[in-house]
């Protein structure tokens, strides 16, 4: 449980002081109001309503399809079930990529629109001036290197990243120009544990690994994964704390079976 889990909202300063504490940050996914009270109540210290919500929420093969109105949507019931943690709202592939106007328009619209305390953008070099010109507006940025869902389509699938020399150089100084830049995290993900080892000891700014190992500054997960939602899906990075895919599914069984014998309602369930 955080040292902070009696502060009213978690801010950026709380986070980047977690790190130089040896505090590690305890991140999930949320979005929906539901699952955020949830999450909140649970003691988390930041909240990612992820543009995973492509997959998880509405069935797609990948982030892409998501749009900016319906990350906005998840992110407005997700702040709406929060009162400590930090709320990280993903900006969906094609918001921010074409150029830098468009990328702060983006995030405008997710801060005045949702409430959430900081947006999340994919890439280093390639999207320095969108993140130079959020960060300069006085957004919030938490950046995403190793592997990022929305690249998916050029790296050819979900594999590690950065395991030859040349791209992990790249990430290294990808990580030190979005500090630079002013990004106050950086998510790690599916990255070799050695490597995001050296680029958090590398930085003044927190690292969240998800499949990048235990020397990040705090961890990520899919709150649907790790709650054992998504039936198959098990990664060697997710630790799985539930399976509520068959206690749901064994509840609903036993509901239809209950209506079907009008075992339900009975008389202390009716008026």
């Amino acid at each position: 449980m955080s040292i902070y889990k009696d502060i009213k909202r978690l801010t950026t300063e709380s986070i980047r002081a977690m790190k130089h504490e040896n505090n590690k940050i305890a991140m999930l996914t949320s979005y929906d109001f539901t699952m955020a009270q949830m999450a909140d109540t649970g003691g988390l210290d930041m909240i990612l309503v992820g543009d995973s919500a492509a997959n998880t929420m509405a069935g797609h093969e990948t982030t892409l399809p998501i749009t900016l109105d319906q990350m906005i949507y998840h992110g407005q019931s997700v702040v709406r079930g929060t009162k400590r943690a930090l709320v990280v709202v993903d900006l969906p592939f094609g918001s921010y990529q074409s150029n830098p106007d468009k990328a702060l328009e983006s995030a405008i619209r997710i801060m005045k629109e949702t409430n959430a305390q900081a947006i999340k953008l994919e890439g280093g070099k390639e999207i320095k001036k969108a993140v130079k010109k959020i960060v300069n507006a006085g957004i919030p940025v938490v950046g995403h290197l190793g592997l990022t869902p929305q690249s998916v389509n050029q790296f050819g699938g979900y594999g590690l990243r950065a395991k030859e020399d040349a791209e992990a150089e790249k990430l290294k100084k990808d990580a030190l120009l979005l500090e630079k830049l002013g990004v106050f995290a950086l998510v790690l993900e599916k990255i070799p544990a050695k490597l995001a080892k050296e680029v958090t000891e590398s930085l003044d700014i927190p690292t969240i690994g998800i499949g990048a190992g235990a020397d990040c500054d705090g961890q990520v997960l899919v709150i649907q994964d790790m709650l054992g939602m998504n039936k198959g899906f098990k990664p060697k990075f997710l630790r799985q704390y539930l399976n509520l895919y068959e206690q749901i599914t064994g509840a609903i069984s036993q509901y239809v079976e209950d209506v079907k014998s009008t075992d339900f309602p009975n008389e202390k369930e009716s008026y």
